[in-house]
């Protein structure tokens, strides 16, 4: 829509974000302390996230992380299955699953995973924000605060305030770099001291530094400006997307009613009460805006206030836009079926290839730049290099076996014998030759099988080549 549209439909508030005034600075968002049942239900909610998200780390599984994403030494654990390298495309295929799990729940649900269940939201709302309640007051109490000169009481609000800002900035900033790098050696950091660990007691600084900056200044910013999530709704949510909405059919006209006088309005009294407690300053009654992060603060103080003027709750709630047009309620669309069914099938192949994943994963490739070699009892060999790797944290005895073709040998370079221990999490590599008689060579090109066995099971057969010519 252009902007000469928008300044004729009465719809300004979309041309501009609730962030920015007219000459482009920052409008700081005092939001009145939310209260009433959702927000009571949201409170108990994000404590068992936190204590969950806490305690997370302290969470084994047969002595490993519950939950552990190294990515710089690309080792992931999720709800204790390990991923190696070799998993990438697993990995990458359950993170895939995971985002358009996202996108279905927020085409039917809109953003509820903003309001109830983001660590943003979680975060800056209950913890944060209510910290500042406690220390500087209510909005207008916090206004006034910023409005004065500093004084003796300014400074001690504010540096209260700000302390505590940074030591839980610092709490969450050590939390999630154990899910990084293990809460093993997030321990080691704090036990040893800083000098003996500088990079990541670097990399604790600096989380930490984000985290203040995120909740003591950004805030409401990261939520609109920043995450992608945020940005992408406009492309996810439609018509029948349930989301917080005013119900503008029961609510307009809006006015203050007058007790004896008789009056054509809505049920919206223009009491700005659910403004005033928006965390991100926008007016809901406006209709659906990128700053909503769906967090019902304006449902609880709408439903207070119809209930003082005696008039049903539920002018402002959870419902789409179409129901809300026309009474009728549509979940189940076109658009969110074809999403289904793409989440369907990419958790039908997750799932088949989580429980087909094998505990040891094994290549064989020829040796580069190696030709054929003869034996000097005028057998031919060839050379390979293998690698195993182990993706559980058990150990493992490996035997590599030789099936394919008849008469065919396995010879380690290396090692004795073609049998060896493999701890958990490990790695081996090395090379073995393959040694055919001349009458087992049919074409320039045998086809061998190698089967990998790990603890008296197959785990793999691996195919490759073998090169010789053919003596007639």
């Amino acid at each position: 829509m252009s902007h000469q549209a928008v300044a004729q439909s009465g719809e300004k508030y979309r041309d501009s974000i609730s962030l920015v005034d007219k000459g482009g600075d920052r409008n700081w968002v005092y939001p009145k302390k939310p209260k009433g049942p959702l927000y009571t239900g949201r409170t108990w909610f994000s404590i068992s996230l936190m204590v969950l998200l806490f305690a997370g780390p302290f969470i084994k599984l047969n002595g490993h992380p519950l939950l552990l994403l190294n990515v710089l030494e690309r080792k992931f654990i999720i709800l204790g299955i390990p991923f190696w390298p070799q998993d990438m495309p697993l990995f990458a295929l359950l993170m895939l699953t995971f985002v358009m799990f996202i996108i279905v729940f927020t085409v039917v649900f809109g953003r509820v995973w903003c309001g109830w269940a983001c660590p943003q939201t979680i975060f800056m709302e209950m913890l944060f924000r209510k910290i500042e309640y406690f220390i500087e007051g209510d909005f207008k109490a916090q206004k006034k605060l910023d409005d004065q000169s500093w004084n003796t009481e300014k400074i001690i609000k504010k540096t209260a305030k700000h302390i505590v800002f940074f030591a839980l900035s610092v709490l969450i900033a050590n939390t999630f770099l154990s899910y990084l790098i293990g809460i093993d050696e997030v321990k080691m950091l704090v036990l040893d001291g800083p000098m003996a660990h500088l990079g990541k007691f670097t990399a604790l600084i600096i989380f930490s530094a984000v985290f203040y900056a995120v909740f003591a200044k950004f805030r409401e910013i990261i939520c609109i400006v920043v995450c992608p999530y945020g940005r992408l709704q406009g492309l996810m949510l439609d018509r029948n997307s349930i989301v917080v909405a005013y119900d503008f059919l029961r609510g307009e006209p809006r006015g203050f009613r007058k007790k004896g006088v008789e009056q054509s309005l809505g049920d919206c009294v223009d009491c700005k009460r659910c403004v005033q407690v928006c965390p991100t300053g926008i007016d809901i009654r406006n209709g659906t805006q990128l700053e909503c992060i769906n967090c019902t603060a304006c449902i609880d103080e709408c439903n207070d206030v119809m209930t003082h003027i005696n008039q049903p709750k539920g002018l402002i709630r959870y419902a789409s836009q179409e129901e809300i047009a026309s009474g009728k309620v549509k979940r189940i669309t076109p658009r969110s079926a074809a999403y289904t069914v793409i989440l369907l099938v990419l958790m039908g192949v997750l799932s088949y290839l989580l429980f087909t994943r094998k505990d040891v994963d094994a290549t064989v490739l020829r040796t580069p730049g190696m030709l054929h070699q003869t034996q000097n009892d005028g057998k031919i060999s060839n050379m390979y290099n293998f690698e195993v790797v182990n993706k559980t944290f058990t150990t493992q005895h490996i035997d590599l076996k030789i099936t394919s073709p008849a008469g065919a040998e396995l010879k380690m370079v290396d090692r004795e014998g073609h049998t060896f221990e493999l701890g958990e999490d490990g790695l081996v590599k090395g090379s073995f030759f393959i040694i055919l008689p001349q009458s087992a060579i049919k074409t320039n090109n045998t086809e061998a099988k190698v089967d990998v066995y790990s603890n008296g099971k197959l785990m793999n057969t691996i195919t490759t080549n073998f090169v010789a010519p053919v003596k007639f």
